[in-house]
């Protein structure tokens, strides 16, 4: 934020001019206002202006807050009635705990959330460290997220205080816990500030949603073993050692006092007291650093440019010719575009939570890594689209059936220089956890299949159906007026691909009704044999039509 940008006009917030002159608060002059007002009504002024933008982004916000706000009631009341109980200080003490982790992680997912995250704007500004702090610790209790945190930690204390000592001890805690967590959302952001601002920044931001599925997955696993394990007494262990962890030390101070143990409680909340001097104390240090070391962008290269191998991708073990050519760009467009990245690396994830925790859980069955083949096959359809407007230098390329079918051919091997390993390694790892290796041969037979299948399927739905994928909006995959498209492109590709394994299951399913149970291992190579030549035969027959359709595929893919 440049000096021009804090001013505001029209709104009444002071403008911040960048001149050094008495204006500028917190310069050490005794006789100078703080900046604390002044960057709490620049917020104010972000919010509001922000709201004036469009119709839209007023309606996200509203409803956004109304389910905010309504959330952190039901979890007021709940843990207001939640007083009294056994495990009270156990349910506080964790919650606490997971909501810490939240603000701690919430800049790293979503870093353009909050234009106030950033310090870097602010570095034009004649600005002490000190007071800066100050002030934008104050401007970040303005918004939903203090509000609703100050609601859990109002209801955590009420919980578990029980006296007059407690209640007074519930004050302090509830408002060392919300500075505590605001403070380390924003030391967490300044240190990171570099990442985030980058393209691995952005990266990080378009897996969020990855990391909150996964974490979804998480938290009904623990919730199912707790269910199991005879209910909330298993954590009061875990509970315990929380309880000297800020932001987490805050209410089991509360529980202390509650309980007569006044020295625990005293040495719990000077912890926190402690850990929020530090996070102040790294937060200060960061924005000295930030306002003091130029950036890689301003400084000229130090050393030549290092020379890089035609191929970066091992282009000495890729065959020569378009094959190679294609292989490595496809392996590239992995590794660097943040939507085909996000894309795989949640298919790798989901392939492998999935067959895993069924068989942590004990409901699990080595045919469960066959979800690994099937999310990894699903990255073979809309080929073209992954290319979005470029795939028009991919078109120029393409002139014959030929030319088409090695196209084809070669993204389908790049996807099986990952697939394939992957396949294999969850299968092994989901024998060996359910127990089942002697159906580790039929198991490895059937993802092969599968995923040859979904070769197969892809290059036609590739070819027939392929649709755009927006580059400018994070979590949008398909282009408006296309979402018909993207259905029939994959639902449809997923329900032929299982009617085109359903010889490889029916012999499956026969030999073992005919106790045959000697002659499944040769579903190993009957499947590796299907699954090759299945997905020849579906890339052979697409590639005349891809080669026919070009028109048709470069419109379809270039609308995003």
């Amino acid at each position: 934020m440049s000096a021009d940008e804090t001013t505001v006009p029209g709104n009444g917030v002071p403008s911040v001019p960048g001149n050094g002159t008495a204006s500028v608060p917190g310069n050490g002059s005794p006789d100078v206002p703080g900046i604390t007002p002044v960057f709490v009504r620049l917020k104010l002024s972000l919010l509001r202006n922000g709201l004036r933008q469009s119709s839209g982004r007023r309606t996200a916000f509203i409803l956004s807050g109304v389910l905010a706000l309504l959330l952190a009631a039901l979890q007021l009341i709940g843990l207001i009635m939640l007083r009294g109980n056994e495990h009270a200080t156990t349910v506080v003490v964790l919650l606490t705990a997971l909501l810490g982790l939240g603000w701690a992680v919430m800049p790293l997912f979503f870093p353009s959330g909050d234009e106030t995250l950033d310090p870097t704007r602010l570095v034009m500004l004649p600005l002490r460290p000190r007071p800066l702090v100050r002030a934008l610790l104050t401007a970040s209790l303005v918004g939903i997220g203090p509000l609703f945190t100050f609601c859990l930690a109002l209801g955590s204390v009420i919980s578990v205080a029980h006296g007059a000592a407690a209640t007074a001890v519930g004050v302090v805690a509830v408002v060392l816990t919300l500075l505590l967590c605001v403070a380390l959302a924003r030391a967490v952001a300044a240190a990171n500030i570099r990442l985030l601002s980058s393209r691995k920044g952005r990266d990080l931001a378009v897996l969020s949603g990855l990391v909150i599925a996964v974490g979804i997955q998480v938290v009904n696993f623990g919730a199912q073993r707790l269910s199991d394990a005879g209910g909330l007494a298993k954590l009061d262990p875990v509970a315990d050692v929380l309880s000297w962890v800020p932001p987490a030390s805050e209410t089991g101070a509360v529980d202390a006092v509650s309980d007569g143990a006044y020295g625990r409680g005293a040495a719990q909340l000077l912890l926190a007291a402690a850990a929020l001097a530090a996070l102040l104390w790294s937060w200060e240090r960061s924005l000295v650093k930030l306002m003091t070391t130029p950036d890689g962008s301003t400084l000229q290269a130090a050393e030549p440019a290092r020379k890089e191998s035609t191929r970066g991708f091992g282009g000495r073990y890729l065959p020569g010719g378009r094959t190679g050519t294609v292989i490595e760009r496809s392996l590239r467009y992995v590794w660097r575009d943040p939507k085909t990245k996000a894309a795989w690396v949640t298919s790798l994830v989901i392939g492998l939570i999935v067959p895993v925790f069924n068989a942590l859980q004990g409901t699990g069955t080595i045919y469960f890594a066959c979800f690994a083949a099937g999310m990894l096959g699903i990255q073979m359809y809309n080929q073209f689209g992954q290319d979005t407007s470029a795939f028009w230098m991919v078109a120029m390329t393409i002139s014959t059936p030929r030319d088409a079918y090695e196209e084809l051919r070669a993204r389908a091997l790049a996807l099986l220089v990952i697939t394939l390993p992957y396949s294999v390694l969850v299968t092994v790892l989901t024998a060996a956890l359910v127990g089942e290796w002697q159906a580790l041969p039929e198991a490895l037979g059937l993802s092969f299949g599968l995923l040859g299948a979904m070769l197969a399927t892809g290059a036609v739905a590739s070819v027939r159906f392929p649709y755009s994928i927006p580059q400018g909006s994070t979590h949008k995959n398909v282009a408006p007026g296309q979402a018909g498209l993207a259905w029939i492109s994959i639902l449809g590709g997923m329900i032929a691909a299982a009617l085109l394994c359903a010889p490889l299951i029916t012999l499956t399913i026969w030999l073992h009704v005919a106790d045959a149970d000697g002659w499944l291992w040769l579903v190993l190579p009957l499947g590796a044999a299907y699954g090759a030549l299945i997905s020849w035969a579906g890339v052979r027959w697409s590639a005349p039509q891809a080669a026919g359709r070009l028109p048709e595929i470069l419109s379809a893919v270039s609308k995003g």
